[in-house]
């Protein structure tokens, strides 16, 4: 058996090799049975075992969701239910006998999109610079991923709770049992992901089944209070439903309805949703009481969330990339985040809600118009983060960022470090010897610059726990209650507690839905 043919617990896949970097790749292997028919709306089950060699060399398809012209999901890329699948990627130093730390990477894409094939995930220079044997999964999106439907089942039809997080954890179950064949070290996983992906991995250290299976994390603008409660989740449930003209005591029908159905009642519900009640998602991970009992911020603020190490933070500008694609799962306008905090106020009596005036001194120094966006970005990420890693720091270290760079471009167009901007310096797209259009005024080196620090901090991570980097200035503190240093990330990396003006304007007790 060849380097590139390696067996599973199911059977035999031959990857490929890069000539250029050496990096071996393996792609499209099933980590659970395709979710279909009976299968669907419940929880993910093994993969049939095959004979003979299964050829890994092409990514299998993506779960169904939306296209958008601008989100590329990977030349070539198919889309179908059955997408349970993950990819592998391991530098040449790589083997059985000489394992190397694992990254598991969870994309993003509010829940509806995304994919692990997708080009910006591709990261030669994080696996070969970090040697670390990187993982990108795909898991169940929209409505078949995260809808609810266990209170409309029966004797005779039964539905499974936060199909996506059971997906993640058996693609974490199928790295424990499969990945020592690759290099990968099965006792050394740091899960990672950004936005929904970012969500996932904080939701996932909320879930005591998937403790063991990972030993790291790493959540990059994740929106930790958007988890919600059963009574909301058959709320969107009952309002899917009358979309597909399904009545709640025929709920078998779904499971004969063609995808494209369910896609047009899901596309219409994800704007819907947050419209009518600013601040919400019509998909997200829900406290069922089953994979997931309590919410993850009531888990993380009383130190009960899964106690490993962590790497969290947000963008600078989060919000901003919302407004220039006028999505509404943002809440922007000034009419709009005051009946989000109406909602909170009414949903959640126990909570003493910051008074309006408050909350907005903290942002005396930002211009009137972009005053919204600020408010947004902190109410649905950066706050959230801070209220996470003040609880976690007490059982596990806990390495606090905000990441600020920016290219020329990007600031003239107003955005600046805008949301999902630090992907292509976590895997190091910028450091390509070709410019994109993002460099066209300039800043290319500096860029390189950044990514190089970047991923060593990462990778770093995924070996130790500690992101220092190696040689990599300045050395980042892990966070703490008292002196409050974060790392911020910019052309040249600075320690300061940049939060100061927002606690005290927010406080210190979590604002979210339930």
């Amino acid at each position: 058996m060849s380097s590139l043919e390696v067996a599973t617990a199911q059977g035999t896949v031959r990857g490929t090799v890069d000539a250029h970097t050496g990096i071996r790749r393996w792609k499209g292997i099933p980590y659970a049975a395709p979710p279909v028919d009976d299968l669907r709306w419940r929880a993910p089950r093994p993969p049939e075992p095959w004979t003979g060699v299964r050829d890994a060399s092409t990514f299998g398809p993506a779960a169904p969701q939306p296209r958008f012209p601008m989100f590329d999901i990977g030349e070539g890329v198919s889309v179908s239910e059955d997408c349970l699948v993950l990819n592998v990627a391991a530098p040449e130093s790589a083997g059985p006998d000489t394992l190397r730390p694992v990254m598991v990477w969870i994309h993003g894409g509010a829940y509806i999109v995304g994919s692990g094939s997708q080009p910006i995930y591709d990261g030669p220079r994080l696996v070969r610079d970090g040697e670390v044997v990187l993982v990108t999964i795909n898991y169940r999106l929209g409505p078949l991923g995260f809808l609810e439907l266990t209170s409309f089942g029966d004797e005779t039809q039964t539905f499974d709770t936060n199909l996506a997080l059971r997906d993640v954890i058996a693609s974490l179950e199928w790295v424990r049992d499969n990945i020592a064949a690759f290099g990968g070290d099965p006792e050394s996983v740091t899960v990672f992901g950004e936005s929904a992906g970012g969500g996932m991995v904080t939701t996932l250290m909320a879930v005591p089944s998937a403790r063991g299976l990972y030993h790291r994390a790493i959540a990059q603008s994740s929106p930790a209070t958007s988890i919600y409660d059963a009574a909301r989740a058959r709320i969107v449930a009952e309002q899917f439903l009358e979309k597909v003209g399904v009545a709640p005591e025929d709920v078998s029908r779904l499971r004969d309805l063609p995808v494209e159905t369910l896609l047009k009642a899901s596309n219409a519900l994800f704007d819907a949703v947050p419209t009518a009640a600013p601040g919400r998602l019509a998909f997200a991970p829900v406290v069922d009481g089953d994979v997931l009992s309590e919410y993850p911020i009531d888990a993380f603020r009383a130190g009960r969330a899964a106690p490993v190490p962590l790497v969290i933070g947000t963008n600078k500008h989060e919000a901003a990339l919302f407004r220039l694609i006028r999505s509404p799962i943002i809440p922007i306008k000034a009419d709009a985040i005051r009946a989000m905090f109406s909602q909170i106020a009414v949903e959640r009596p126990e909570l003493v809600i910051p008074a309006e005036e408050d909350v907005m001194s903290a942002y005396s120094r930002v211009r009137e118009k972009a005053r919204g966006l600020a408010v947004a970005r902190d109410l649905a990420f950066r706050m959230p983060t801070v209220w996470l890693a003040d609880g976690h720091s007490t059982v596990a270290p806990v390495y606090l960022y905000r990441y600020d760079w920016a290219s020329r471009l990007l600031k003239a167009l107003g955005i600046g470090a805008t949301h999902a901007t630090e992907l292509g310096y976590v895997f190091g797209g910028v450091r390509s010897r070709k410019r994109s259009v993002e460099f066209l005024l300039g800043g290319h080196a500096v860029a390189r610059r950044v990514s190089e620090r970047m991923q060593r901090r990462w990778t770093t991570f995924a070996a130790t726990g500690r992101p220092d980097g190696g040689a990599v200035d300045p050395i980042w503190p892990a966070w703490d209650t008292q002196t409050r240093r974060a790392l911020v990330i910019d052309a040249g990396d600075r320690v300061a507690d940049v939060d100061a003006g927002l606690r005290a304007a927010w406080g210190d007790e979590p604002l979210s839905f339930r």
